[in-house]
């Protein structure tokens, strides 16, 4: 796709997210590579700009420049960030709140810990981010595996198979202690995107490397 007309067509897509003030955002797209630039509000519009931008066709990959500026009524202290993080962590029922620990700086939410899945710290980050005042978030929390890798192989080409976004033929699983390593073709970023959240999906997964083309 030319990247003017894939550069038009993530505009019209930002401007047409209601959730999502895109005056304040750059976009540059040289071969088919997107990068965003300017500043938002919230964290969690930033999240917005660029899950929306991955659902372009055309979007190979993202560099993200966004700042988050938070201004006024977004503005927050450290320890009240704090304090909403650690109750959202509490509420969330498929979060182990007792095994993360959280600390806040500038606005800047670090997680740490260990968990059983992968999922449960991506659950966490989930529940957070939208949180108002947060700058950004560090996720630090580590996967201690569990299973053998025979198995994990198994259960994510499982997944592969029932996400009918994917083109599983084309994606090649390795598994080596708690890492997993994707290779092959995908056909837009959405794909790749896909095939990494079935990887990381699976019990006892601690490192997805991810070597997908997007062709």
């Amino acid at each position: 796709m030319d990247d003017k007309v894939l550069r038009q067509d993530i505009i019209e897509e930002l401007d047409f997210e209601p959730s999502l003030d895109s005056a304040g955002i750059g976009v540059a797209v040289d071969d088919g590579v997107v990068t965003l630039t300017g500043h938002v509000p919230t964290y969690a519009e930033k999240v917005t700009a660029l899950e929306t931008v991955e659902t372009v066709k055309g979007v190979r990959a993202i560099a993200d420049e966004i700042e988050v500026r938070p201004l006024g009524v977004h503005m927050q202290a450290d320890d009240e960030i704090a304090k909403r993080v650690a109750n959202t962590l509490r509420w969330t029922t498929s979060v182990p709140h007792e095994r993360i620990r959280i600390t806040v700086k500038d606005g800047r939410v670090t997680l740490e810990g260990e968990v059983e899945q992968r999922w449960q710290a991506e659950a966490a980050v989930a529940a957070i981010r939208r949180l108002g005042g947060l700058i950004g978030i560090n996720d630090h929390v580590k996967v201690r595996p569990s299973v053998k890798a025979d198995d994990v192989a198994d259960q994510i080409r499982k997944a592969f198979h029932r996400d009918a976004e994917l083109d599983a033929a084309s994606i090649r699983v390795e598994v080596q202690g708690g890492t997993v390593t994707l290779e092959g073709k995908v056909r837009f970023l959405g794909e790749r995107r896909s095939a990494e959240r079935a990887a990381w999906a699976a019990p006892g997964v601690a490192r997805v490397v991810d070597h997908l083309v997007v062709a």
